[in-house]
């Protein structure tokens, strides 16, 4: 029988779990082996081997060890890769972990140093690349800036859309083309699998934070970068060598969110557009970032490149900074913390805290806060943000044009 051509969100519930009823089981298994038996030592040492160098179990081997390979790890991983039209999927410890792996496989594989990165990006990829702690040259530039940015031992181009924390938009095709033989690599966390599906524009990698959406519960840590099988097999191999494979636990937890991610994100989606255009109507805002808004999508990105605008607003408080921090402290629905993608709403200020150590020239401003619309009822999100807006209003100076 030729094989269902499944939409998404049936992608989403049935990737990874395709073998469970001939297994007799309904939910999925959770296999937290540190070890694991050898069938001989001659078959042990050969799948030592493979697995240490980047390949898969072989029939008849051993999964050795689990800093190695885990199954539960992947089946979240092939789900993942399911969701993102992507031959193989590599899981991590975090996101930090994954971005790590990448810069250090493909800058060794490739035998070159030099990272172009485009801002803004997330504080902690940016400050990871500016501090050359990989023994890594970066030259930061803009989204039209790629091109020139390029050198003969340009490894990768790393770039983030909607960017952390401005939810700026950046033309994938445009950067793609623009870097030419170079691989690029795309930070998906904001957009999901649901709306954006980087592979499909031309990149050669897109990573996640898992901890966000993919999760969705504020309750795992992970990473996962969706890529062809020759990328993943060294991104496998400097897993393997750093000892930064993803806790069984954590990829269980995956798994198990990557069934109600296009539910989460299209509810959070149409709360948040909400949220967004009624903060135009407020006094204290002084800017509202939001790819669905008049002006934040100049180049037309949301419907042919990303298929909606997402669940994350920043905005600028016409107070600055004091403002900012009022409104963090005087929200009771949104709690105050870093992360997102949750099913509840969080508030932060990024350049006090997940941008604090990138450069001045690149730091977000102090006026702006970062809103992660959950799955709470958006008017009671509102009313929170009404009242706390009011409480801190004094500290505001006269507003500016809101949309941007």
């Amino acid at each position: 029988m030729a094989p269902m051509t499944l939409h998404p969100d049936s992608i989403a519930v049935h990737a990874g779990r395709e073998d469970l009823a001939s297994l007799g089981v309904h939910a999925l298994p959770l296999d937290l082996s540190s070890t694991n038996p050898l069938p001989d030592l001659e078959l042990g040492g050969m799948s030592y081997e493979v697995l240490a160098t980047g390949g898969h179990p072989f029939e008849g081997g051993s999964n050795v060890y689990a800093r190695l390979w885990n199954p539960t790890v992947a089946r979240f991983e092939e789900a993942l890769a399911h969701l993102e039209h992507a031959e193989e999927a590599v899981a991590f410890s975090s996101g930090m972990a994954a971005i790590t792996a990448v810069l250090l496989g493909v800058s060794h594989e490739a035998g070159r140093r030099h990272v172009v990165a485009v801002r803004p990006l997330y504080g902690g990829t940016d400050h990871l690349l500016a501090s050359g702690l990989l023994g890594l040259d970066t030259t930061f530039c803009s989204p039209d800036g790629v091109a020139a940015a390029l050198r003969d031992d340009t490894a990768l181009v790393v770039l983030e859309t909607p960017a952390n924390p401005t939810l700026e938009l950046v033309d994938l095709r445009a950067v793609v083309a623009a870097a030419g033989d170079v691989p690029v690599l795309v930070d998906n966390t904001f957009a999901t699998p649901v709306l954006q599906q980087p592979l499909e524009l031309g990149a050669a990698m897109s990573l996640h934070s898992a901890t966000k959406y993919l999760g969705g519960h504020g309750d795992v840590v992970g990473g996962v970068v969706a890529c062809d099988a020759r990328l993943a097999a060294a991104l496998r191999r400097t897993r393997a060598i750093t000892g930064a494979i993803m806790h069984p636990l954590a990829a269980y937890l995956l798994h198990r969110g990557l069934a109600t991610l296009p539910v989460r994100v299209r509810a959070q989606q149409r709360s948040a557009q909400t949220l967004a255009e009624w903060l135009l109507t407020r006094p204290e805002v002084a800017r509202v970032h939001f790819p669905g808004l008049p002006g934040c999508d100049p180049q037309g990105l949301v419907g042919t490149q990303q298929a909606g605008p997402g669940a994350m607003i920043a905005i600028e408080l016409a107070g600055g900074f004091e403002a900012a921090a009022a409104l963090t402290s005087a929200v009771e629905l949104f709690t105050h913390a870093v992360s997102l993608g949750s099913v509840d709403s969080l508030i932060q200020h990024p350049a006090a805290l997940t941008h604090r150590p990138v450069a001045s020239e690149a730091k977000p401003s102090d006026a702006l806060v970062r809103l992660s619309i959950g799955l709470e009822d958006p008017q009671d999100l509102i009313a929170d943000l009404d009242r706390a807006l009011t409480a801190t209003s004094r500290t505001n100076a006269p507003a500016m044009s809101n949309a941007g």
